[in-house]
């Protein structure tokens, strides 16, 4: 299985928390001279693998509009086998759902859409506030809603925890039980602090403190207990999913298997005709990504691309870490029989090293 995973670049506003790469959507204007590089670069990108999932993240993709989104995907018609999606998923955020409506999501499904991925991040309006959300725990369920009433058969919500002393997982249960239906699939993170963030200086002005380490294990197993006594399958560290329901698109990472990333900040794996893995990543410049983007198609918009871009080869040693972490982090472990051989000594799914 293979992916195309495209960064959206765009937030109304920057969540006190957040470290991905994004830039603040000043106007129409802006998302639209995006989009238009973006589709210049899905043209100029090649990808050998049969697609099988995509993934529109950020960011917020639903800051876009339909009309966007609809370039995005002629654009990537276009160029790559996507009719056979598996996995059609995008992010979204509870108040561009409540500003745009149901019209706006049964057009993302017309589109092909099968899976949205909301952030909600809590049900505690303090929480949020300081979290820096634009929504509230009632408009976060209100949007849930408006997305069951487009008939959206595949939802997953995030959360955070260890973000305050005292997590009451009866409260998150007693909240995704009110919500009409159990979301098919949850990604349950950690709150961690990364350099620059606006909780980084909050805490560097005494402002914020985050809760000790013991304290976030504890609220960790917490939801662990949970959401199996809910009926979820925890098959990822951080995800959780009703049986079936697990996530396509990130199972193929944490599988290491190759995915195009297409926008600025994105990440790629690819295998090239001679079998090397080959990591390439976008620079976090959209500056510079609109001017390659306004380029005149031809090869020279092609060779300029690669301007933007880092890349290396990767080793068979980075090779087996990066299979073993990655399997580490999933319920089905390290499949020793995609480790390479050299150094190591493969029994089963054990992985022990020799030197």
């Amino acid at each position: 299985m293979s992916g195309i995973y495209i960064h959206i670049p765009f937030c109304k506003t920057h969540c006190t928390y957040c470290a991905f790469y994004s830039e603040l959507l000043r106007d129409r204007q802006g998302s639209e001279s995006f989009v238009s590089a973006l589709c210049a670069e899905i043209e100029d990108s090649a990808f050998p693998d049969n697609v099988r999932t995509l993934y529109i993240g950020g960011g917020t993709p639903s800051v876009l509009s339909i009309s966007e989104f609809k370039a995005i995907t002629a654009a990537l018609e276009s160029k790559f086998p996507v009719s056979g999606l598996e996995e059609f998923t995008v992010e979204v955020n509870p108040d561009d759902i409540l500003h745009w409506g149901q019209d706006y999501v049964e057009a993302l499904k017309s589109l092909g859409v099968n899976r949205i991925s909301m952030g909600v991040q809590s049900f505690d309006d303090g929480e949020l506030h300081l979290m820096g959300r634009r929504h509230n725990a009632e408009q976060a369920k209100s949007a849930y809603n408006l997305l069951l009433n487009s008939h959206i058969d595949n939802i997953s919500i995030d959360l955070i925890f260890g973000f305050r002393e005292g997590l009451d997982t009866a409260v998150i249960e007693a909240e995704l039980l009110n919500l009409g239906r159990l979301p098919q699939h949850i990604s349950c993170y950690q709150l961690s602090i990364e350099e620059g963030s606006g909780l980084d200086r909050m805490q560097q002005k005494g402002l914020y403190a985050m809760p000790a380490d013991e304290e976030c294990e504890r609220q960790y197993y917490a939801i662990c207990s949970m959401l199996k006594r809910l009926g979820y399958h925890h098959y990822e560290i951080s995800n959780w999913a009703l049986p079936g329901f697990e996530s396509r698109h990130n199972s193929a990472y944490w599988n290491h298997s190759p995915y195009l990333g297409l926008g600025p900040g994105a990440h790629s794996l690819i295998i090239d005709e001679k079998g090397n893995f080959i990591r390439r990543w976008n620079d976090e410049c959209l500056e510079k990504y609109l001017q390659l983007g306004s380029m005149a198609p031809g090869s020279e918009r092609q060779r300029a691309w690669n301007t933007l871009r880092g890349e290396e080869r990767l080793t068979p040693e980075q090779i087996r870490e990066e299979r073993i972490f990655l399997g580490l982090r999933t319920d089905k472990g390290v499949d020793g029989q995609r480790i390479p051989e050299d150094k190591w000594f493969v029994s089963d799914s054990i992985i022990v090293d020799m030197l």
